[in-house]
Parts: structure tokens; C-alpha cells; sequence
């Protein structure tokens, strides 16, 4: 195993890592392709809480757009990941601001086959209920229980202070297990 990882199980039950910092321990940084590979999955979980699912994929382009511009100036020894979801929120609010501004198309189209980070067909409950959170809560929620952030990075994210995001994530939690299961029996 390489320096600086520490080993992660992802959805699917593989061993993916997560890098604490964008160096590969010699002074250089790792390939942005590596930075994708290892974070892909993690920026497009935080997506897809945030946004339906089509809007989530493309916020997840987006945001892998923006870091690739961006790479090259990110210090060497940076958390890549917080870097990458902050990019990720800022992509999503961009993309809800958009989605103001264009008409609701009628009609629903039925969610794709699950996937990795995508809903599975007995979890559609319980993400229409995570997506009917007030948005710092279902941010806060997003960001420390899926993307798996310290409160203090969350904070950053969404500005205020850690202890604002602690309290925000933990009034999602609360507002979800009373009405989800709520929403599940009925």
C-alpha cells in the first residue's frame, strides 16, 4: 500500500483509497486521471444526494471539468477530496440556480438501473426524503454521512462554523428518521 492512503471500502465492496493530500510523496502530484479514479465515485454519491440523477451526472462532468482546470495550481498538499466536493457543491448550486431559470418539463421519466451512487429501487423512499430536506441539512447530511467530511471541512463548504454544520447534519438526521419511516409505512 502506498504512503498517505488510507484504505476505504467503497459501495460495491471493493478497496478503493483515499489520498490525504494531492502529492504522491516525492514532490510530485499524483495523475489527474489517478485523482478521478480514486474520487470519482465519492464527488458523484455527493451529486446525486444533492440533484436527480440526470443533473447529478452532469454536475459530476462539471466538477471534474473544473478541478482538471484547476489541478495544476492545487498545493501539493491539500485534501483533495474536500477540494473536490466543494467544487461538486458549487457545481450543484449552479445547476439548481440554472434549473430555476428553465421551464419544468411534464411528465416524470423513471429513474436508470442502480448503480454506483446511484438509488437502488427499495432506497427511492428514502432519497425523495433526503431531497426534501432544507438544503443546509440535506448539505450537511450529503457532505458528512455520504462524502464522509469532518464537520469542520463541511463547514467550510457551506460556510458557518463546525459546529453549524454538526447541528445541521444532525436536524437532517433527526428530520429523516421522522418521516421517512413515516413515508415507508404508508
Amino acid at each position: 500500500m502506498t504512503a498517505g492512503y488510507i484504505p476505504r471500502t467503497a459501495p460495491a465492496g471493493h478497496l478503493t483509497f483515499r489520498s490525504e493530500g494531492a502529492s504522491t510523496g516525492h514532490g510530485h502530484k499524483h495523475p489527474f486521471e489517478r485523482v478521478v479514479a480514486d474520487h470519482g465515485a465519492t464527488v458523484l454519491r455527493v451529486c446525486r444526494v444533492l440533484l436527480a440523477d440526470h443533473d447529478a451526472d452532469d454536475a459530476w462532468s462539471e466538477a471534474f471539468l473544473a478541478a482538471m482546470r484547476a489541478y495544476p495550481d492545487l498545493p501539493e498538499a491539500a485534501n483533495v477530496e474536500a477540494w473536490l466536493v466543494t467544487i461538486a457543491h458549487r457545481k450543484a448550486i449552479d445547476v439548481l440556480r440554472a434549473r430555476r431559470r428553465h421551464p419544468v418539463p411534464v411528465g416524470e421519466i423513471p429513474d436508470g438501473p442502480a448503480g454506483l451512487g446511484v438509488p437502488r429501487e427499495d432506497d427511492s423512499g428514502l432519497w425523495q426524503a433526503v431531497r426534501e430536506l432544507p438544503d443546509k441539512q440535506r448539505q450537511a447530511v450529503a457532505y458528512h454521512y455520504v462524502a464522509d467530511l469532518p464537520y469542520a471541512e463541511v463547514a467550510q463548504i457551506l460556510g458557518g462554523t463546525a459546529e453549524a454544520a454538526r447541528r445541521a447534519a444532525a436536524d437532517g438526521i433527526r428530520n429523516l428518521r421522522k418521516n421517512y419511516p413515516a413515508e415507508a409505512q404508508a
